[in-house]
């Protein structure tokens, strides 16, 4: 059995497209199958929709969550629904196109691979949005120590194994991207362009993206540390420099009265400190997060027939 498993928050728009789509592009290639559509506290009428379709296909299951988890909870709930022996995350924006799976699963299962993630050669819609998206991915390759990264997102299908592996991963500050290829496993790639929304606005704002990229970042680097570590070799010797020139011009008689003081004492290694400060703060507020051993989630109704 296949699984696929969609985040759905605020698509009422959408879901008239989303739901046969996915059904349709799942029917060509797999006899029995599951669409797993993970409500993130909407509070517009998709739930309402969802169980539309639920009611007429018992192929459709519903995870309503208590309230907006965040789109790396919503999809973690519907992995560990998953019942598929093979498992496809998916976007609900229909930016990731349905149609690719079957190509996934002919990868899977007759090229000997246990993840294959879809890779996005380009990118259409919002320019600035889109120029971001590259930057962080090409920081993200260079700063973290995980392999198959290269310009992949959260659409994907897994075997059974990965799948496991992956949700036993349990930190509650999480990037799925990154912990999919932490994982291991033999990975290979679907190639396609990332198309842009047919309607609505995106629910990840610039904000949410920014937060999802230092949670990446912190998550799988230490280079932030080594950052500071490097700042502060320099930080030392450019003070040293500094002091010899501000004893030579004492002794000279050219020194700026003051200068020497505000400068290099409230300026200099006053900024330096707040940036080791804002860095540990990220490090502790993360082990905090994971020291607390909060649910991801909580499930407030399944919708599923027998």
């Amino acid at each position: 059995m296949v699984s696929l498993v969609i985040p759905i928050f605020n698509e009422e728009q959408l879901l008239d497209e989303l739901v046969p789509r996915a059904t349709k592009a799942l029917e060509k290639f797999a006899s029995s199958f599951e669409i797993i559509l993970v409500d993130d506290g909407s509070t517009d009428k998709s739930l309402q929709k969802l169980i539309s379709y639920q009611e007429t296909d018992n192929r459709i299951k519903i995870l309503a969550l208590s309230k907006n988890f965040g789109h790396q909870a919503a999809f973690t709930a519907g992995l560990e629904y998953a019942k598929g022996d093979y498992v496809a995350m998916m976007d609900g924006d229909l930016q990731d196109p349905p149609e690719l799976l079957a190509s996934m699963y002919q990868k899977l299962t007759e090229e000997g691979y246990d993840i294959i993630s879809g890779k996005r050669t380009a990118r259409k819609g919002n320019a600035t949005r889109n120029l971001y998206t590259n930057i962080f991915h090409a920081i993200f390759k260079k700063m973290a120590n995980v392999k198959d990264l290269e310009d992949a997102g959260n659409f994907s299908m897994m075997n059974r194994e990965a799948v496991n592996a992956l949700i036993s991963l349990k930190e509650r500050i999480r990037y799925l991207p990154g912990l999919r290829s932490f994982i291991g496993f033999n990975h290979g790639y679907v190639e396609y362009v990332r198309e842009d929304r047919l309607q609505g606005e995106p629910k990840m704002s610039f904000g949410k993206l920014f937060i999802l990229a230092t949670d990446a970042i912190f998550s799988f680097s230490k280079l932030p540390i080594r950052i500071c570590m490097t700042l502060g070799l320099i930080g030392t010797i450019v003070f040293m420099i500094a002091g010899i020139y501000v004893l030579v011009a004492k002794a000279f008689g050219f020194a700026i009265i003051g200068w020497s003081s505000t400068v290099l004492s409230i300026y200099f290694l006053g900024s330096i400190q707040l940036i080791f400060l804002g860095v540990v703060g990220e490090y502790v507020y993360r082990i905090y997060k994971e020291s607390q051993n909060r649910p991801l989630y909580f499930i407030k109704k399944i919708y599923e027939k027998e």
